[in-house]
C-alpha cells in the first residue's frame, strides 16, 4: 500500500500550485499521516455530535466517557509529538468535548429517572 501511496503523491506533486507548496511540503502536510489522521477522525466527531439527537435512554455513558477521555488524552499527545500537530489536537479536543457533553447529558438523565 505504501508504494501505491507514494506513486499517487508523486503523480499529484506535479499539479500542486506554487501558492500551496508550503502546505504540501509541510511536516504535517498531505504527504504524511499527520494530515490524514485528523481529516478522517472528524467523521467520529460528527457522529458524536449527531448522537445528540438520539434518545437519552439509548445513550451509553460508558462509551461517551471513554470517547471523551480518549479525545482529551490524545489532545495532550498531539501537542507533545514532533511535528506538533495542531489540527489533530483540535480534532481530538472536539471529540473529548462532544462526548463529555453527551456523557453529562446521559448521566443527568439517568439520575433524573432514579429520582
Amino acid at each position: 500500500m505504501s508504494k501505491v501511496y507514494r506513486a499517487l503523491i508523486s503523480a499529484t506533486d506535479k499539479f500542486v500550485p506554487n501558492k500551496l507548496r508550503p502546505l504540501w511540503e509541510h511536516e504535517a502536510g498531505p504527504k504524511t499521516i499527520f494530515f490524514w489522521a485528523p481529516a478522517f477522525k472528524w467523521a467520529l466527531v460528527a457522529a458524536s455530535v449527531d448522537d445528540y439527537r438520539r434518545p437519552l435512554d439509548k445513550v451509553s455513558t460508558t462509551q461517551s466517557a471513554t470517547l471523551s477521555a480518549t479525545g482529551l488524552i490524545w489532545t495532550r499527545y498531539c501537542l507533545g509529538i514532533r511535528p506538533i500537530n495542531y489540527s489533530w489536537s483540535i480534532c481530538n479536543f472536539a471529540l473529548g468535548v462532544a462526548n463529555g457533553i453527551q456523557c453529562f447529558r446521559a448521566y443527568r438523565y439517568q439520575n433524573y429517572l432514579k429520582a
